[in-house]
């Protein structure tokens, strides 16, 4: 039954790419004025289904907050078709008078759409992608399936009506990696745009298509000395409890000033945060985690109570965030993980220059490239910051998982945030329109090439014109012609001076560790008068015995980049537990070596 679902699911996504491809050889052609009608229009009624759309995402996947997910696809819809309403992608977008520049569109687009954020995802991929006069086929998350198809159909629906072909939007209904698979790699996909796990990133990207991929965020936020107390603890609260922490740009660890710590650890208290004790902490890590290390799935988009009920912890009533004492990053902490969840890991240090390296720390172990943030009364500080931390956004005094969407900062707003070289992305931008566009650019000359060499160019090409080809020389001719030349070369060689002797070879290990190496007598003779033979043997050191190499039990991300600057291979076998992050950067980098 499994092998006919795949097969179904890859005839339905080729079916899909090619009637897509033939709407866009429609779309393409729409001038700037029906484009933006068609996308208004889209906008527009997405907005109106919110609410609803919301909901139905979060009684499929038992994610996160109706309230929240009404408010992602109402920023999806509005913020997003707001800000790029005004946008030019059709003909000339921008003339500089030496260099002009045209748009044109790529074509197919992949979209792969996640179940943390499906609704909200698909809107604004929908958008960008008929904005920049692409057409798209999404391949929805399977446990989100229904409430993706209802948004592309919605929108697909409005669109129509305003003259979009109905293959333009097309969503593939049988959910299945074959599927989604085939439809990267299809001749007729242009680009792909994946947001979802690891796998399906590395898989966008190994398509052999143009990606753009995302990679896992793991967002620390630094709550320095001069900060605004309250502020920042609303603000972390805020960005991680929104939607229940289903964003990838959600807060995952607080660093603490330790001159404010009790400040900071009294105001979380007062509004919502609930500090667990150290057995506390541990029951519920092991909930956090798989025996694997990986997250459990069974914690994503949960509410603090639920988390902590299911590990056997009593909360107030109430509690909108858990937070837990982290002695230290890395494999041994499981709170140092991305939680994906109201959950906050929380670490004290001494100073700025202690909390940056804790924060990039934490990146380092996973998000590299991803968002991080920070609280402070200093702007110096803060670029300070900033120029240190390996993230594509730094977001200061304001939540994160706003920040980094463009909701509460001036970036671009966006659903799929890029992580960089740090996180093997293509791109540290917020994804938008623009970069579902190649852009032509007509340039005319503004620095003339010297006038003496392009006449004697011209002369020389004018007077080869006029001459007529002389005939070739026969083989017997140029053979004489270079018997000639070498003759007159040796004859008029100097005599070379005696060069000198080069310098002795290194001795061989034979010699430097003085084992003998027997030389034949001169050739005897017997009394018959024949020669004596002699057997000669070399005598060599035996091979050195090289010790068997030692096995690892666990690789992180940050064990993968140490061995890459060192230069060295980390040893595992079939049992060793590897992270995500760290299999995709070690594959990439072939860092591994398996030990049978």
């Amino acid at each position: 039954m499994s092998e006919h679902k795949d097969l179904i699911s890859q005839q339905e996504a080729r079916d899909a790419v090619e009637a897509a491809h033939l709407a866009f050889r429609q779309v393409a052609r729409f001038d700037q004025e029906k484009i933006d009608r068609i996308c208004a229009a889209m906008a527009a009624v997405a907005l109106r289904e919110a609410a609803r759309l919301g909901l139905m995402a979060h009684e499929e996947t038992g994610f996160g907050k109706a309230e929240d997910k009404r408010e992602k696809n109402r920023f999806a819809a509005e913020d997003v078709w707001n800000h790029f309403k005004d946008l030019k992608t059709v003909g000339v977008v921008r003339d500089l008078g030496s260099v002009v520049e045209i748009a044109s569109p790529r074509g197919v687009v992949a979209a792969i759409i996640p179940s943390t954020n499906p609704t909200s995802t698909a809107i604004f991929k929908i958008i960008i992608a008929i904005k920049s006069r692409n057409t798209i086929v999404l391949s929805p998350h399977p446990s989100a399936a229904r409430s993706i198809a209802e948004t592309a159909r919605v929108m697909k629906d409005e669109a129509i009506r305003e003259g979009l072909p109905p293959d333009a939007i097309q969503c593939l209904t049988t959910s299945a990696l074959e599927g989604t698979e085939t439809l990267m790699k299809h001749k007729r996909t242009a680009v792909i745009l994946a947001t979802g796990g690891i796998g399906l990133v590395r898989a966008a990207y190994s398509s052999g298509k143009p990606a753009f991929g995302v990679g896992p965020g793991n967002v620390p936020v630094f709550i320095e000395r001069t900060a605004n107390v309250e502020k920042a603890v609303a603000d972390i609260l805020t960005g991680t409890c929104f939607d229940n922490g289903t964003i990838c740009a959600s807060e995952q660890s607080v660093v603490c000033d330790a001159p404010i710590v009790e400040a900071v650890r009294e105001q979380f208290k007062r509004q919502g945060g609930h500090f667990l004790s150290a057995a506390e902490a541990d029951r519920v890590a092991a909930v956090l985690l798989t025996p694997q290390r990986t997250l459990n799935s069974k914690i994503v988009g949960k509410s603090a109570e639920f988390i902590a009920n299911l590990a056997g912890v009593a909360v107030p009533g109430g509690t909108r965030c858990l937070l837990a004492d982290c002695g230290g990053v890395g494999r041994d902490f499981p709170w140092s993980v991305e939680k994906l969840s109201p959950t906050l890991a929380f670490f004290v240090v001494d100073g700025i220059e202690a909390g940056a390296n804790r924060c990039e720390e934490i990146l380092q172990f996973g998000g590299m490239g991803h968002t991080a943030g920070m609280h402070t009364g200093s702007r110096e500080a803060a670029i300070r910051y900033g120029e240190q931390m390996p993230a594509s956004r730094v977001i200061i005094n304001s939540p994160t998982t706003h920040g980094a969407i463009g909701f509460s900062t001036d970036l671009s707003p966006s659903m799929t945030l890029g992580c960089g070289s740090w996180g093997g992305n293509v791109t540290s931008d917020n994804v938008s329109p623009i970069h579902l566009m190649d852009v032509k650019r007509v340039a005319f000359e503004t620095k003339p090439v010297s006038g003496k060499t392009t006449g004697a160019v011209s002369s020389v090409s004018s007077k080869t014109a006029e001459q007529s080809p002389k005939p070739k020389p026969k083989r017997a001719e140029i053979a004489a012609i270079v018997d000639r030349f070498l003759s007159r070369k040796l004859a008029d060689a100097p005599v070379e001076a005696p060069k000198e002797a080069p310098p002795a070879a290194p001795p061989s290990l034979a010699q430097s560790v003085k084992i003998p190496v027997y030389q034949p007598e001169p050739a005897a003779e017997t009394e018959n008068g024949g020669p004596v033979k002699t057997i000669i043997h070399e005598l060599k050191p035996p091979a050195p015995k090289v010790a068997k190499p030692t096995p690892v039990d666990f690789v992180s991300e940050t064990d993968v980049r140490t061995a890459i600057e060192k230069g060295d291979r980390i040893y595992v076998t079939a049992k060793t537990i590897i992270t995500p992050a760290a299999r995709d950067l070690g594959d990439e980098k072939e860092i591994f070596a398996l030990i049978k």
